[in-house]
Parts: C-alpha cells; sequence; structure tokens
C-alpha cells in the first residue's frame, strides 16, 4: 500500500538512479517523489512534505550538500531526516556533517542497506508511527567505497 511507510524526496540528477531508489522504496511501501536536483527539490519540497530527503552530492543548479544546509535553515524543513547517497569523499561526509546531514551511503550502494537507513530515518520522524531513539546527527555514516 503507497505511503504506509512514508513519504520520501529523492534527489538526484542522475534519471537511471532516481528510478532504482524509487522502485525499491516503493517496494517497501514508501510514497516516492523525485527531484532532479537542489532547487527542484527547494522548490517543492513543501508542497511535497516528505518524511525523509535522499540527496545526491554532485548536481547542477544547486549541489546536495548546499541542498542539505538549506533545508536546515528553514523552519520549515530542518527537522527533516536527510541521507546523501553519492561517492562520497571524506571531505563530503566532514561538510554533509556540517550541513546536518543525517546519513551517508557511498554509492555503488546494495539497495536493501538503502531501504534499511530510509526506514530507520523514517521511524525516527514517524513516518512509521514508531520512534527510534536516534537525534539528528546521531546516526553513523554509511561511507562504502567503489573498487
Amino acid at each position: 500500500m503507497p505511503g504506509l511507510s512514508g513519504r520520501v524526496l529523492v534527489v538526484d540528477d542522475n534519471r537511471v538512479i532516481r528510478q532504482l531508489i524509487r522502485v525499491n522504496l516503493e517496494l517497501e511501501g514508501f510514497e516516492v517523489v523525485t527531484a532532479a536536483d537542489g532547487a527542484e527539490c527547494l522548490e517543492i519540497v513543501h508542497r511535497v512534505r516528505p518524511d525523509v530527503v535522499t540527496l545526491d552530492v554532485v548536481m547542477p543548479r544547486l549541489d546536495g550538500l548546499h541542498t542539505a544546509a538549506r533545508l536546515r535553515a528553514d523552519a520549515r524543513t530542518r527537522d527533516i531526516p536527510i541521507a546523501i547517497i553519492s561517492a562520497c569523499t571524506q571531505f563530503e561526509v566532514d561538510g554533509g556533517r556540517s550541513a546536518g546531514v543525517d546519513v551517508f551511503l557511498a554509492k555503488p550502494f546494495e539497495p536493501a542497506e538503502m531501504v534499511r537507513i530510509v526506514r530507520a530515518l523514517a521511524r525516527r520522524c514517524g513516518g512509521e508511527g514508531e520512534q527510534e531513539q536516534a537525534a539528528p546527527g546521531d546516526a553513523e555514516p554509511v561511507v562504502r567505497h567503489a573498487g
């Protein structure tokens, strides 16, 4: 049943990656809305009202780290859990922590791990009716390097 697990805003400039994330989350009961970059994310986030936002780092117009910082700076979106799903460098992880990112998942990723992370973030904000104990920023990054 769509929406049972919460609503996720998936932001990635790669259409194939957006679709991969969307399909895996929808199979687990999430409602998924997508955006092609950070600027589009900021245009629709208030209308969509997601339980979780996933962001790529490298995107045109507005990258993922700046998008995360803008989401955290807005009183209406500052409490939405944010997961970076990207080919993360340590510099980006450090910058993301400063921007308020909750979790990092390195590409390439296992779809089951991505779903687990999104589900945990959705539970934390009440998207699945269960509260987890974690506070924003408490999640440990899952950084896996390709190769």
